[in-house]
């Protein structure tokens, strides 16, 4: 397989290297990377902590899933419900407290319901990823109450990528990856001239069952056999793209569409697959250089429909849909002196069934409608920001005819957002920062209504229609240096719940009608208090969705220091150390106890060396015990990962090529991650992978 795909990635490469086709070699040309997520005015520099991935440092970073993608990253981590499926989670916040996005609009799907389900949208159609650590509730919903990922993609164009004559560019990525026998191939294309773009992508990715450290048992078709791979890891994942943009004097107006299909296991069930798939349309426009009131308005829409079936041995069990409009319109108005800011208005609808074996929530429908307002202050020492969100929700459940113990009704809530923030030039080199805000967060309708067997967490999940809005005060400071190359930040928050929605053990078992009881001697479920894979579908504790009082406390300290080469951001020749570390802290204040699922302390350092068209880097990432968990739950070992990667840099006549190797875990290290359900509902069934090369190219025309 090894040398055929390399055949292939030889075959592009000639193919890209003597095409006449294309009209105008732009890759030398390089578009100015401006941070929009959360930045609206467009300020050289953020006041909320925020991180950046694109070009070669994202697709060194690129896993199967958006979780892997950014875990490491600082404050960052995954979900982790194997090589599938997972989440990022910022500062110990996740689920619906975290806002994926894509291209600043919402995205709708259903992985914030469940840990095995997985986010729609595939990290190797990503140009660039954005990441907002904190609070970003007063720009994009009480759902970004811990953080946003923004998810960029090149298919609604905001600029002109070519000039007057016209011409042609695109990309062609391959891959493969030993540790799953992984393949993935993606291309896009794109022509125009100025008044123009239009764009066209596909991808396909497959992988078989990952590679780990340990022999695992696998029983498919009443057949048991024992590997050292996770049992039902593979997948089959393949998408494609249209859009197109038209520029004007003073702006544009693009739409795109969009389809996505995955197919893959779970790997907590040997023999439960999913099948998804997305599809998404955008309409998006702005328009600039207004007098007036205003000076821009820009505006999106965009319409999700997305659905996937769980299958037991390939026979439908569960099916998923979640269908939904989402709409953002901002208008930045005129200066008022030193005044700068934006008023915005947006609105979310979905509507959710759940219908089957595991529809452990009912038919709802949700609407949100918000206004908010930005502000940001310019003076002589720095900035202040400031600004507010006032917003109207609904979550109406609607039942389920098949399942007359769903709860049917409607809540209605009016959350409100608000926000200051600092920032002070101390030095040329030094600028401080602080963000003080007050949070609230309407239930999401699975916190309400939930009533019924949640195999992914091994629970039986209860909500509680009665909950109000959850409440939190989040203040932060940080530290920021820069001195050519060397670079230093710090940051330190709490953030305080008075109501953190909780899902909490009651200490009752349950069976899949929800009948309580002991259970001692039913079936081959032991007494009654431990799960085991063989009867989860029968006998479940129960996990109620409580509100606690909670505490989440945390620091983050990031770095570069050139040790060798000139002093300046250029890396042309030169020897860096990258270093890392994060540390969250979650307690329940109403029991006195910890959080479930938190990040543990962590710390990581890189060497990176450039030389012209060569960088090379090694370093490790280290994750300490995690013995701060909940009564009768179960702790994690701590553990060290090496990697190490090189990359190399060609040009030929009309591209330009980047040729790249990642070794991953190279002390081929068994280790399971501290925030993953797994490790408490289906511990040692899923450790994080084995070692294992990546190689690629990625040529650029």
């Amino acid at each position: 397989m090894l040398l055929r795909s390399s055949s292939t990635i030889a075959l592009i490469l000639y193919i890209s290297s003597s095409s006449s086709t294309v009209a105008q070699t732009i890759a030398e040309t390089t578009l100015p990377e401006v941070i929009v997520t959360g930045n609206l005015l467009n300020t050289p520099d953020l006041i909320t902590p925020t991180v950046q991935y694109s070009g070669t440092q994202l697709k060194l970073r690129t896993q199967t899933t958006l979780g892997e993608t950014l875990n490491t990253a600082l404050g960052v981590s995954s979900s982790y419900f194997g090589p599938n499926a997972s989440r990022p989670i910022i500062r110990g916040l996740d689920g619906d407290r975290i806002k994926i996005l894509n291209n600043g609009g919402a995205t709708v799907d259903a992985s914030g319901l469940s840990y095995d389900h997985a986010v729609a949208i595939d990290p190797s159609s990503i140009e660039r990823i954005d990441i907002l650590r904190g609070p970003a509730a007063l720009l994009y919903g009480g759902n970004a109450m811990g953080g946003v990922v923004n998810l960029i993609d090149n298919r609604i164009h905001r600029v002109p990528l070519f000039d007057a004559q016209g011409g042609i560019a695109g990309t062609a990525d391959l891959q493969i990856d030993s540790a799953n026998q992984g393949k993935n191939a993606a291309f896009s294309m794109e022509s125009g001239n100025d008044k123009y773009t239009v764009h066209a992508d596909v991808f396909n990715r497959s992988t078989k069952n990952l590679t780990v450290p340990v022999v695992l048992p696998c029983t498919q078709a009443n057949i048991t056999t024992n590997e050292k791979r996770i049992c039902n890891s593979a997948s089959d994942i393949k998408g494609e793209a249209l859009g197109g943009t038209v520029f004007f004097d003073k702006g544009y107006l693009g739409a795109s569409t969009s389809t996505y299909r995955n197919t893959y296991g779970t790997v907590a069930e040997d023999e439960v697959t999913i099948n998804m798939r997305s599809k998404q349309h955008t309409i998006e426009g702005e328009v600039k250089g207004l007098t007036g009131v205003f000076q821009s308005v820009k505006g999106q829409f965009n319409a999700s429909d997305y659905a996937h079936t769980e299958l037991d041995a390939g026979v439908p069990a569960t099916t998923f849909k979640n269908k939904g409009t989402h709409f953002r319109l901002e208008s930045r108005h005129t200066k008022l002196g030193l005044l700068d800011g934006v008023i915005g208005l947006q609105t979310e609808n979905t509507r959710f069934s759940a219908d089957g074996a595991e529809a452990f929530a009912p038919h709802s429908k949700t609407r949100h409608t918000a206004l908010f307002a930005y502000e940001e202050l310019s003076l002589p020492w720095g900035r202040i920001s400031f600004g507010s969100r006032l917003e109207s929700a609904s979550i109406d459940s609607l039942g389920n005819t098949d399942i007359p113990r769903f709860f049917v009704g409607e809540r209605k809530f009016t959350p409100k957002n608000y926000a200051i923030g600092t920032l002070v030039n101390l030095t040329p080199r030094w600028q401080a920062t602080s963000n003080i805000s007050w949070n609230q967060r309407a239930p999401k309708d699975y916190e309400l209504y939930a009533n019924g067997p949640h195999i992914a967490t091994g629970a039986y999940e209860v909500g509680n229609p009665l909950f109000g809005i959850e409440k939190s005060i989040n203040l932060e400071a940080g530290l920021q240096w820069k001195k050519g190359a060397n670079q230093f930040n710090f940051n330190a928050f709490t953030n305080r719940f008075n109501n953190y929605i909780a899902l909490e053990s009651t200490g009752i078992n349950r069976d899949s009608d929800g009948n309580g009881g002991d259970f001692i001697g039913v079936s081959d479920c032991g007494d009654g208090n431990s799960v085991q894979s063989n009867c989860l579908a029968e006998i479940l504790p129960e996990f109620s969705y409580k509100p606690v009082k909670a505490r989440f406390t945390g620091l983050e300290i990031g770095g570069t220091v050139r040790l060798l080469g000139v002093n300046t951001t250029a890396k042309t020749s030169g020897l860096d150390l990258e270093l890392r570390g994060d540390l969250v802290h979650a307690k329940n204040l109403t029991t006195g106890t910890y959080l479930s699922r938190i990040t543990p302390a962590r710390m990581g350092a890189s060497l990176v060396w450039t030389q012209g068209a060569w960088t090379s880097r090694v370093g490790f990432d280290r994750t300490a015990q995690q013995n701060r968990v909940p009564a009768q739950q179960n702790t994690t070992a701590g553990y060290t990962l090496w990697n190490a990667a090189v990359t190399y840099r060609m040009k030929t006549s009309r591209s330009n090529v980047v040729w790249f190797a990642k070794l991953e875990n190279i002390g081929d290290k068994l280790a399971y991650s501290p925030t993953s359900i797994l490790t408490q509902t289906a511990l040692g069934k899923a450790p994080m992978p084995g070692r294992g090369i990546k190689l690629g190219v990625q040529i650029y025309f």
